[in-house]
């Protein structure tokens, strides 16, 4: 997987722009062809997604442009927030010459609050003047969704001659499944929309869906996938390309997690079933106990072990190891060795969690499931951040 340059406007037939005035932000991307998207599970979920999904029912899964805001997440907003979302599918339809069911929308901020019209207008009418291809366009776009993020998320790899990029922002409120979290990604592969959905969910399913930063799902969750089919692409090498991106957008995400200051890869191997396996990852980095912990760097291990005690996975503690390292590196720390406890490891272990990258590993020797979990620690800024994030 070779990485390249230009985020999503490396890919062919993509433009891209963006604007930015105090919180609010428009972005725009231009690009047509077949399109998927996945959804928040929440059941407050914000007008623009309900008006993309409509966009791309009535379309038969072919976009030719996005639009999202930040400022404002037009959740929990009404008809009113209908409107504003497909107003918003109007103005950049009738930039682009094509009908509102090829545009998708997307929109995150603060839930309950209307869209300003006169500033996303005039943020809009700046943007559209800007679209374009070259490599600073993909970063105005992604700077122009970010809130709490501290830097942009984007991603762009060329495969056996194909590519692959993506953006997405995300940083805070974020819990599978997907996260607050809007990713927009592009190929130049040729693919069908029923396989580039297939993909996507998939891709999704081991990304996106395994990132925890805080324990809240959003309103606003929207990953949307266009295939400009510009290059014919083998299925296997498509699949693979883009769960590489999908990842790695996730654990930029994870390591901008609101106040975080480690990233963290929770795997678990040896599970009765792949179910059991993410039952008992997601639990772990859900567990505030454990963010605690890897924040002061503290090896209290039994925090893990309690957490996988009660994921609803089925565990015996006589057959559990569990190792924790410096994200790529080959030296682990065993703190726990077939349900034994290994002595005189916990300096070796503090050491190796005061890494920004931590790699956690359980293994509970019953079976061959297998996942991983990807997260952050819970530091004192995640408080100060979200204790007046509104005012």
């Amino acid at each position: 997987m070779k990485r390249i340059e230009g985020g999503i406007c490396a890919v062919g037939g993509v433009r891209a722009s963006g604007g930015k005035r105090g919180k609010y932000g428009v972005a725009l991307i231009a690009a047509r062809g077949a399109a998927a998207g996945v959804f928040t599970t929440n059941r407050i979920r914000a007008a623009p997604l309900d008006v993309t999904a409509e966009s791309l029912l009535a379309s038969g899964g072919r976009l030719e442009g996005v639009i999202a805001n930040s400022g404002s997440a037009n959740a929990y907003t009404g008809p009113q927030g209908v409107e504003d979302a497909r107003w918003m599918a109007r103005l950049l339809a009738g930039h682009l010459g094509v009908g509102t069911d090829r545009i998708g929308v997307a929109s995150t901020g603060v839930i309950g609050r209307y869209l300003d019209r006169e500033v996303i207008a005039a943020l809009f009418d700046e943007a559209k003047e800007r679209l374009r291809s070259d490599l600073g366009a993909s970063e105005e776009a992604a700077r122009a969704i970010m809130t709490t993020d501290t830097v942009v998320k984007e991603i762009a790899v060329e495969h056996r001659g194909f590519r692959v990029a993506g953006i997405t922002k995300g940083a805070g409120m974020i819990e599978p499944n997907m996260a607050t979290m809007l990713s927009f990604i592009y190929t130049d592969a040729k693919i069908s929309q029923e396989a580039l959905r297939e993909c996507l969910m998939a891709a999704v399913d081991e990304s996106f869906n395994m990132l925890i930063v805080d324990g809240d799902t959003s309103t606003n969750d929207l990953v949307l996938l266009t295939a400009t089919g510009m290059v014919e692409a083998d299925i296997n090498d498509f699949r693979e390309a883009l769960s590489f991106v999908c990842v790695e957008l996730a654990k930029m995400m994870a390591k901008d997690g609101e106040g975080a200051t480690k990233l963290v890869e929770m795997v678990v191997t040896g599970a009765r079933s792949r179910e059991d396996a993410r039952l008992a990852a997601k639990t772990i980095m859900r567990s505030s106990l454990v963010k605690t912990a890897i924040f002061g760097s503290d090896p209290n291990w039994g925090r893990i072990v309690a957490a996988a005690g009660r994921s609803g996975a089925e565990v015996d503690p006589e057959r559990i190891t569990l190792s924790i390292s410096s994200f790529g590196r080959d030296e682990e720390v065993f703190l726990v060795k077939d349900g034994r406890i290994v002595d005189g490891v916990l300096s070796a272990a503090e050491e190796a969690m005061r890494s920004e990258e931590l790699q956690i590993v359980l293994d509970l020797g019953l079976g061959d499931g297998n996942a991983r979990a990807f997260g952050c620690d819970l530091s004192y800024d995640y408080v100060k951040i979200n204790a007046d994030y509104t005012t």
